[in-house]
């Protein structure tokens, strides 16, 4: 008989079918500078007809991300994003109707496949200060639970967990054996990383992607790192030569290239206070400890603002029920010429 999986007909997503091109995207937390023409250039020069002929091999690449990551091939899983890790993540290690517990508000993508896969996906709400506690976190946690996802920092919230902190929540998941997943998509703008927890422990997954820093976003790159039993679940769930030469060969030449992603991080870095300092300078409340985004508080409507600013050639979002700011700004953050072009209009367009 014709059957249809219900969980997907009421599943609800909003899908991008809007022209970005023109715009400085400050919207989904790409990076608006890319890399730069030349090294492009410079990588597409290795590109043959062989090379689009042929699929992927991932060995050569899987061997240099293991090196970079101090680890071993064994310990890695690449996938098309680190999106595609985390449905894979949720399906291998979750049942029908078992729960997750997760932060709210995050990455729509954890609910979405909870609710994709039948599962139950229990919220964590923010403070109205927009802060999150261990206590809170835990408090959540019951045998019942399967999966624990951490996200640091945290999309859009910006938050972030200490290595006491992390250490709490690891133990009492421990007790009542839930895997945890961490999500660092934005790890290079947050030091502090838990790979190791989940490179030396059963039971921790790390996903992370090229999109961010890496400013890969068109080219679709991520890796789950886990134990080796686990990442050969994920890897049971791939679908054949998932990854594409492309990005590996552009992933692979920026790992490669001394001094790039410290002079990524320092672009970035140098922007984002610069933002920071400017709208404390003119009496802007903000709220974001790490990323590659910051919630603003604006003076006026914040929709409004958003479709105004896009008149203007700037993307930006509105995010509503942010704790005492309510609905404000969400901006993605970037080198310094960009967060110019942004505090410019936004002081031209957000006058009471």
């Amino acid at each position: 008989m014709y059957y249809v999986n219900q969980n997907v007909k009421n599943l609800k997503r909003v899908f991008d079918q809007n022209s970005r091109k023109e715009y400085l995207r400050l919207d989904l937390n790409e990076n608006p500078g890319g890399i730069s023409q030349e090294f492009i250039d410079k990588v597409l020069a290795e590109v043959s007809p062989k090379f689009l002929a042929e699929y992927p091999e991932t060995l050569e690449f899987s061997e240099k991300l293991a090196d970079y990551l101090n680890t071993d091939k064994e310990h890695i899983c690449l996938v098309n994003g680190s999106a595609e890790g985390i449905r894979y993540i949720i399906e291998a290690f979750t049942e029908p109707g078992g729960k997750i517990v997760g932060v709210t508000p995050t990455y729509a993508m954890f609910e979405v496949y909870s609710e994709m896969y039948g599962r139950n996906y229990i919220p964590v709400t923010y403070t109205s200060e927009m802060k999150m506690s261990t206590e809170r976190i835990i408090s959540k946690l019951d045998k019942d639970v399967q999966l624990l996802i951490l996200v640091n920092p945290n999309n859009p919230v910006g938050n972030t967990y200490t290595e006491e902190e992390f250490q709490e929540i690891f133990a009492k998941a421990r007790e009542l054996e839930i895997t945890i997943l961490v999500d660092e998509a934005y790890h290079y703008f947050y030091p502090n990383t838990f790979i190791q927890y989940a490179i030396n422990n059963r039971h921790v997954l790390v996903t992370r992607t090229f999109s961010k820093l890496f400013s890969m976003a068109g080219a679709r790159l991520g890796y789950v790192v886990g134990c080796p039993e686990e990442i050969e679940l994920v890897q049971k769930l791939c679908t054949p030569h998932n990854v594409n030469a492309f990005a590996e060969l552009f992933a692979q030449k920026i790992i490669e290239t001394p001094g790039m992603i410290d002079e990524l991080i320092e672009k970035h870095n140098s922007g984002r206070e610069y933002l920071k300092k400017n709208l404390s300078d003119l009496g802007y409340e903000y709220e974001g400890d790490a990323g590659n985004f910051i919630f603003i508080k604006p003076k006026t409507d914040a929709d409004v603002l958003v479709e105004n600013m896009k008149q203007e050639g700037i993307l930006i979002k509105s995010y509503d029920g942010i704790g005492k700011f309510g609905k404000c700004l969400r901006v993605t953050t970037g080198e310094k010429k960009y967060m110019k072009m942004f505090l410019k209009t936004l002081l031209k367009l957000d006058v009471i």
